[in-house]
């Protein structure tokens, strides 16, 4: 893991703000991808690096991961002769 750095998030307007190290190396202007995990954690990268982030979690799943399978697919019998412009 790399160094660690410490942000301060401000309020800008109605929003909130996120003030970033210069060392980390981004550029004004610059847009980045930012993901909230169940944790409270996030991970960000540059929006020009998703693609690459996106195929590096390719193969990244463990060998047994869903070798149960879903177990939420069922689904019920549906009445298909129903025109679907009717309200439910």
């Amino acid at each position: 893991m790399g160094e660690k750095y410490k942000a301060k998030i401000f309020k800008s307007g109605n929003s909130l703000a996120l003030r970033l190290p210069k060392a980390l190396g981004l550029e004004e202007g610059e847009e980045v991808t930012l993901v909230p995990h169940d944790d409270g954690s996030f991970s960000f990268w540059r929006q020009d690096r998703a693609r690459e982030v996106l195929m590096g979690l390719y193969g990244s799943m463990s060998t047994g991961f869903m070798a149960d399978g879903r177990d939420d697919t069922a689904q019920g019998e549906r009445d298909w002769s129903r025109d679907a412009t009717q309200a439910a």
